[in-house]
This record gives structure tokens, sequence and C-alpha cells, in this order.
């Protein structure tokens, strides 16, 4: 196995996770890392060490999975998928997919600056140290940001049991 072939083997799994926390479809997120790879390879003489292989391809996937959210690209597909597509499955399947998707649309309707920490916490298992060396921002920061994010996850949730219990 080559080098480039045991990069990719190694690390495009975890790479493609991260990506759909960002920009929630799996076909964009192979995409990206799959753009990610390219990128690398051509300026992998760029690649200075000082944090890990995989830090740096995360980092890099995180950057594009942002560019990615901003583009044109991205408002067409939202608008796509919501007018023209729609699942069906067993109830147990639809109850699951669901939850998921209201725990994905909270999620998703915290602004960056606490979902990534938040990603970083609980998906990627990061601590809070090595989240504020990513970030470059105070452990501090980190702490409070968290926190923020939960807080706002479950003000969230208590808003839409209401709906529920009100209607």
């Amino acid at each position: 196995m080559n080098e480039i072939d045991q990069i990719v083997h190694e690390h495009s799994r975890y790479l493609v996770r991260i990506a759909y926390l960002y920009v929630k479809n799996w076909s964009t997120a192979e995409d990206i890392v799959q753009e990610i790879f390219v990128t690398y390879f051509q300026k992998s003489d760029q690649f200075r060490n000082e944090a890990s292989l995989k830090t740096y391809l995360t980092k890099m996937t995180a950057n594009r999975a942002k560019d990615y959210l901003r583009s044109w690209k991205y408002k067409k597909d939202v608008l796509f998928d919501t007018v023209f597509t729609s699942t069906i499955g067993t109830e147990e399947a639809v109850i699951e997919q669901e939850q998921l998707a209201t725990l994905e649309k909270h999620l998703f309707q915290l602004p960056i600056k606490y979902r990534e920490p938040l990603i970083l916490f609980y998906y990627d298992e990061q601590s809070i140290a090595e989240i504020a060396s990513y970030l470059q921002l105070n452990e501090n920061t980190v702490k409070t940001r968290l926190r923020r994010a939960k807080q706002q996850l479950k003000e969230f949730f208590e808003e839409e049991d209401e709906e529920v219990m009100g209607n």
C-alpha cells in the first residue's frame, strides 16, 4: 500500500463523518473529503508537522464544509431536497428518523461558534484543551461555548415540548 492509499484508508471514514456533521448530506460530505485529499496531495509539501496529520486534515475538512455551507450550491440543494424528497419506512424507522431529524435540526440552529465545540467534544471526543488549541481559543471560552450550546439545545427541546403539549 503506497503512502496515498494509506492516508486515505486511515482517515477517510473519520473525515466524512466530520464533514457530514457540518453539511448533513453523506454524498456532499464524501465529495468534500475527496476534495480535501486532492488538495492535500497537491500541496503536501506545505504540511509542516506542527500538528498531527489527522488534526490538519480535520481542520481542512471543517473549513471546506463551512465554505460549502456559504455557497449557492448548498442553498439550491436544500431547496431541492425540501421540495422534492420524502422518506417512507416502517413506523419505528420513521420515529427514529424524526428524532434524529429533530436533534439535527436543533443542532444546526446553533451558531457555528457553539456547534463546532459541541461536535468536537461529543462526537470527536476531544478534550477542552484540544478544542481550545484547534479553534485557537482560551479553554474558558470553549467551556462557556459548550455550556451555552447545551443550554440552547435544551431550550429548543423545551419549546418544542411546550408546542406539542399546548396543541
